[in-house]
């Protein structure tokens, strides 16, 4: 097996640690992004609030997308 191959088993490895950690923990991770941002805007006196306020809801969208890899896609009522 080369580098490579063990680079990427690692890192599937890490992402699937990683999807169970921010699924069993969103709720206390999105309260860090939301303090994070506040005192970010607060220190910046409100001078980026946009830019914060889009990257935090890029950081939730990626947590929640994160949190629900493991989770079994629904079935549609034609698959078998």
């Amino acid at each position: 097996m080369g580098l490579m191959d063990n680079l990427k088993a690692k890192a599937g490895q890490m992402k699937g640690k990683a999807g169970s950690f921010a699924q069993q923990h969103e709720a206390r991770i999105g309260r860090g992004l939301e303090k994070a941002a506040k005192t970010v805007d607060t220190r910046t006196k409100g001078k980026y609030s946009a830019k914060i306020e889009t990257g935090t809801g890029k950081a939730k969208d990626a947590l929640n997308r994160l949190s629900q890899m493991d989770e079994p896609k629904p079935k549609h009522k034609g698959d078998a």
